[in-house]
């Protein structure tokens, strides 16, 4: 597919602030599609850092409790959630999850529904989904290498973080919401055209990396 510069001047929305909607581009991340991108995401990744929110109250009270998602000594919410990893700000990881996903869920509607959206606004989400995705990658080395369990509602966090991560940030550069020098206009365009397969890459790799990881316990169990 051709790839060429089609940006055009950003459009001013009816209270004078200029909306961002140029593109660098041949194929641009279609807003709609985003919108329902982070709707689901956001639903899904709520519902998961809700249920955790709720196990983690209820292992609070009946230490010994048996919860939904301990489902052996390797696939295990409460043996991640009794780490210093599962409270790294002082409270349990699933409230910053919760108030995360309610502000996709909500930017995705807006986006739906066609509401133009404020270079600030969609900056602000760009610095918040990016933060996300670095405590995300962060938290899976932690799993893996550190703690040596898998949480199964936290690995649902994890696949709707990175599908979000990358449109987001494919949307933000293909758009001008991000700074894109002249000399990388093609490589931008490029990532736009690919951008499910920045995605996919990653799903593989941390799939490699958690077989690699548990070789040993996935061999015992067959």
């Amino acid at each position: 597919m051709a790839t060429g510069s089609l940006r055009q001047p950003a459009p001013t929305a009816p209270d004078g602030r200029a909306d961002v909607e140029r593109t660098i581009s041949a194929d641009p991340v279609p807003q709609r599609r985003l919108g329902l991108l982070l709707v689901v995401g956001g639903v899904i990744g709520f519902l998961a850092a809700f249920t955790l929110t709720v196990e983690r109250i209820t292992l609070a009270g009946n230490p010994d409790a048996a919860l939904s998602c301990d489902i052996n000594p390797f696939i295990s919410c409460g043996s991640v959630m009794t780490t210093w990893q599962a409270r790294l700000f002082g409270f349990p990881n699933p409230l910053l999850g919760i108030a995360a996903f309610t502000v996709a869920t909500t930017l995705g509607v807006l986006l739906l529904s066609r509401t133009p959206l404020p270079r600030w606004v969609r900056l602000g989400w760009q610095v918040g989904i990016t933060l996300g995705f670095v405590f995300v990658c962060w938290l899976i080395s932690q799993s893996l290498y550190v703690i040596g369990a898998l949480c199964p509602y936290c690995m649902v966090a994890w696949a709707v973080v990175i599908p979000m991560f990358w449109t987001t940030t494919v949307d933000s550069l293909d758009r001008g919401v991000l700074p894109v020098p002249e000399g990388a206009r093609r490589l931008v365009a490029g990532l736009v055209e690919y951008r499910l397969l920045l995605t996919v890459v990653s799903y593989a790799v941390v799939v490699v990396l958690i077989g690699q990881a548990f070789w040993s316990q996935w061999v015992a169990l067959v």
